[in-house]
């Protein structure tokens, strides 16, 4: 696994994000939550642009988003996607290159370094931040960023 064990502190900006969110296990909502976006994926570009895809979550209780970081507020939202304003801030920022199969073991290993380094959390949402497209990009170079709400 291609993991940074060196997180670098950034702050992540106020973002506009549409989403499904699913509560319970990752493993297996995170997939339902993904697939359900997906197909409204062409929806929502029909009157919006889009600029990132973007997972939040929360680790207590286990809340999952799947969505899209848009690049204003949302026009005429497909129904079954949500909507906020999300406030950003700062994050330990960790980066995996490699499948995203390989994503449950590396957020595992960022939650571990967090421990081991002491690095103080906050309540809020989590993000990975999916930065190229898996439909052309092959498995091994995919980059996600894992990033940590701190304090």
């Amino acid at each position: 696994m291609n993991l940074t064990e060196e997180p670098e502190i950034v702050t992540w900006p106020e973002t506009h994000y549409v989403y499904i969110e699913k509560t319970g296990p990752f493993k297996t909502n995170a997939p339902v939550a993904w697939t359900e976006a997906h197909k409204l994926l062409p929806a929502l570009l029909e009157h919006n642009k889009l600029t990132a895809y973007l997972s939040l979550y929360e680790v207590g209780p286990l809340v999952y988003r799947a969505g899209f970081a848009i690049d204003a507020p949302p026009v005429d939202l497909p129904a079954g996607l949500t909507y906020e304003q999300f406030h950003g801030g700062k994050f330990s920022r960790f980066v995996l290159t490699g499948p995203y199969t390989d994503l449950g073991t590396a957020t595992s290993r960022v939650f571990e370094i967090v421990a081991e380094k002491g690095i103080e959390v906050r309540e809020g949402f989590n993000i990975e931040n999916y930065t190229n497209d898996p439909r052309v990009t092959p498995a091994e170079e995919l980059v996600t960023e894992i990033l940590v709400a701190t304090k």
